[in-house]
């Protein structure tokens, strides 16, 4: 069960490292300030989930992930490519971003159907809880940014 459990929360930490690139180059290619300080504040929760759960890894004697995903790598070339493509505008950016929460809610969703023990079971449960949080204020904010091009 040990290894299961160490899986679980290593793919966590795979999908956290990937949410603190994505926003760390989301504020890099953002124009607005109050953008800019969303993202790094972002990004700064996802490190701080990363960090949390690889202590918990560590404390069951497993190894934790230290990268994220080449999917998120892919992900985030996509962000580029796309931001590119769309004038690097900031509308394109939040959506890009939302998709990437989208990710994150369904790993999180997956790893609380998993057989865990309470105590990380109660730990992933919070850090969903911040995931959905986070998914909410990009998607409130990208809606401001659509209605206000119209």
């Amino acid at each position: 069960m040990a290894t299961n459990v160490v899986g679980v929360l290593n793919e966590l930490i795979e999908t956290s490292k990937d949410g603190e690139r994505g926003f760390r180059k989301a504020a890099e290619d953002a124009h607005e300030t109050q953008l800019k300080t969303l993202f790094l504040d972002t990004a700064q929760d996802c490190a701080e989930g990363a960090r949390e759960l690889q202590d918990v890894v560590q404390r069951m004697g497993g190894k934790p992930e230290t990268s994220g995903t080449m999917a998120g790598a892919m992900h985030r070339g996509w962000v580029d490519m796309r931001s590119a493509v769309a004038g690097r505008s900031d509308l394109a950016i939040l959506e890009e971003c939302e998709k990437g929460e989208d990710v994150a809610k369904k790993r999180y969703t997956e790893a609380l159907q998993a057989d865990l023990p309470a105590d990380v079971h109660g730990v992933i449960e919070r850090q969903y809880q911040h995931v959905l949080q986070n998914h909410d204020r990009i998607r409130d904010v990208r809606n401001q940014f659509r209605a206000a091009q119209r």
